[in-house]
């Protein structure tokens, strides 16, 4: 007996491509139609594409013993309490440093860190320029509130770990600092990275969250680092910043990198310039989202940086999850 086609109509109809009878022999005729087709599911800036084989399947209709069954054990099932959401924020860490500053909470002795007032899903980690090492320091204090404001504005949680004496220009050489070269990097990035990621583990840990997504960012001597992070791949996050900083060097690594929404702000009076430009497209060519922007300030981190940088990052995380479902139908 031929199958039943009254689910076809339901289908848009469909004009028969010429060499469709290719697909239909006429020992298939008698059943006077076939349905072939499969579905592309793409999803907009996503590189894998998924096929998915369309099928017909016939699933019995279950029997009235069977469903007077399931009810009654779905009735008779215990209540199972929800678990039970971890309050927000959560009470500060009683660790004492003199790298976090009193506007701001110790991870332990190395990180500072910053909570929203809802619960967030998102984690910026940024590296901050040169700093003294005093308890107390106008570069330090300017740094905390601009990452602790534009943080809070986004709902996003940060870090602020502290990099490594050794690494500042030659007068500043007790100054906490980051890898700004290609020979630096390749000597300290390692423990640099390992040390970051540890930071994150523990954060997460703590905070009870799996955040979605992960930025890095960075300004002046953290600007260059993170360009570094960013190029030879050090660091697999969502996205990065530079301010006030970066440079684009060829590497080894960027021609097999997953391009990654790359912001990079610089001052219109800064001398950096030039380099930041030439990252830019650097990672242009090599097919990433950037954004360059320009504001009239000093040097060095200030919140409308890190306000565009949260907006473009977010902007570009919509793109890439906006589904997309194509359906092919070849009908005989």
């Amino acid at each position: 007996m031929p199958p039943d086609d009254r689910w076809l109509p339901s289908l848009a109809p469909v004009k028969p491509f010429p060499w469709a009878a290719q697909l239909c022999p006429p020992r298939w005729r008698p059943w006077r139609r076939v349905t072939i087709g499969f579905t592309l599911l793409l999803s907009c800036g996503q590189t894998p594409t998924t096929v998915r084989p369309l099928s017909l399947v016939t699933v019995p209709s279950p029997s009235a013993s069977v469903l007077t069954s399931a009810s009654a054990a779905v009735t008779s099932a215990p209540d199972v309490p929800a678990p039970q959401a971890r309050p927000w924020p959560p009470a500060p860490r009683e660790v004492r440093t003199s790298w976090c500053h009193d506007v701001m909470n110790a991870l332990d002795a190395t990180t500072c860190y910053v909570l929203p007032n809802e619960r967030p899903d998102t984690l910026l980690i940024y590296l901050h320029g040169i700093v003294p090492p005093d308890a107390n320091s106008v570069q330090k204090t300017n740094l905390e509130r601009v990452v602790i404001r534009a943080s809070r504005r986004a709902n996003v949680a940060a870090l602020l770990p502290r990099g490594e004496q050794g690494l500042a220009p030659a007068r500043q050489q007790d100054w906490w600092g980051w890898p700004t070269g290609e020979a630096a990097y390749r000597r300290r990035a390692p423990t640099l990275i390992r040390e970051l990621q540890a930071a994150r583990t523990r954060f997460e840990q703590w905070t009870g969250i799996s955040f979605a997504h992960v930025y890095v960012a960075g300004s002046s001597a953290g600007a260059y680092f993170v360009s570094l992070l960013a190029l030879h791949g050090g660091l697999d996050v969502d996205g990065f910043a530079v301010i006030s900083g970066g440079s684009g060097i060829v590497t080894p690594e960027l021609a097999a990198l997953r391009p990654t929404p790359f912001y990079v702000g610089y001052s219109t009076s800064d001398t950096v310039g030039p380099s930041a430009r030439a990252l830019a497209t650097l990672l242009q060519r090599a097919s990433w989202p950037v954004r360059l922007a320009t504001h009239a300030v000093p040097h060095g981190a200030h919140e409308v940086y890190l306000d565009e940088a949260f907006s473009f990052w977010r902007h570009q995380s919509e793109k890439q999850t906006l589904p997309l479902e194509i359906r092919f139908l070849i009908v005989c």
